[in-house]
């Protein structure tokens, strides 16, 4: 049975052949690739929602490599030692890179889950439909997630906005949530490189609203990045590319190879 519900009336939504339906018969349709589309026109808000194709063709360039293999098995190992129950939403899912690596690794443990992804980007969950045909994937904003009322035993999110308010109501009880963040010295040496002025990233406080951090773990490591095709493709899937000018854009251009660090907050929470 799906978490989803429907996004105009909140009834539960029932998988049929290539449709979900709601008891109001309210219809959405499922693309080939398996995912449905549950964004409203009124939680879009901008004609391009989320990250565009450009940006999520960058990023699964990059990541496939294995730059980020690193946090990838320690977020991994992460959902497998906390999970309670079936169903793990990765709110902000991507293109699916770590939605993937989650369902693989709960294989090889032999745990049995319901993986679910949502992303307010069409593009990014048409990646992950093709790369994840396990996942019960749908394009949505993590501000009006179209689940039921505490059908989720566990929340992954990485990288993405983040919404309490929502998180909250999706948790079962002593549910779970794992967050990943850029900590402060990630990819300080091509700021440098690039930047005049760079600054470290703020890592804001952990305290959230309603949850408990049950652990942190940071995760840091020097990547030697030897092609400027890597060099760019890192750069264009963070959002310093859209505030970059030309003089930093050519001083991007010209880098050839670069060791520059990782480094991430891997954050475990329970809703209390």
């Amino acid at each position: 049975m799906s978490i989803f519900i429907c996004p105009v009336c909140g009834e539960k939504l029932e998988p049929a052949e290539s449709s979900y339906v709601c008891p109001n018969r309210h219809s959405f349709d499922r693309a080939k690739s398996g995912y449905v589309n549950l964004l409203l026109s009124k939680h879009m808000g901008k004609a391009v929602h989320g990250d565009n194709r450009f940006m999520i063709q960058a990023r699964r360039s990059f990541l496939n490599k294995g730059y980020y293999e690193p946090l990838c098995s320690a977020l991994c190992e992460a959902v497998c030692e906390h999970i309670r129950g079936r169903a793990i939403l990765d709110a902000g899912c991507g293109e699916g890179y770590y939605t993937s690596a989650i369902i693989d690794k709960l294989r090889e443990h032999n745990i049995a889950a319901d993986v679910y992804g949502i992303d307010i980007s069409k593009a990014a969950v048409e990646y992950t439909a093709k790369r994840c045909r396990e996942a019960e994937l749908a394009v949505a904003s993590v501000f009006h997630i179209p689940a039921a009322d505490k059908s989720c035993e566990m929340i992954v999110t990485l990288f993405a906005p983040y919404c309490g308010e929502e998180f909250l109501r999706v948790l079962k009880d002593d549910g779970i949530m794992i967050m990943a963040i850029p900590s402060a010295d990630h990819l300080w040496e091509l700021k440098q490189a690039i930047y005049d002025a760079p600054y470290r990233n703020e890592v804001k406080p952990y305290e959230l609203e309603g949850f408990e951090l049950l652990d942190k773990k940071r995760i840091t490591y020097d990547m030697q990045i030897g092609t400027q095709e890597d060099i760019d493709a890192l750069f264009s899937m963070t959002p310093y590319y859209y505030r970059t000018g030309r003089e930093q854009q050519e001083r991007l251009s010209q880098i050839g190879s670069i060791t520059t660090k990782a480094d991430f907050e891997l954050l475990v929470y329970r809703k209390f």
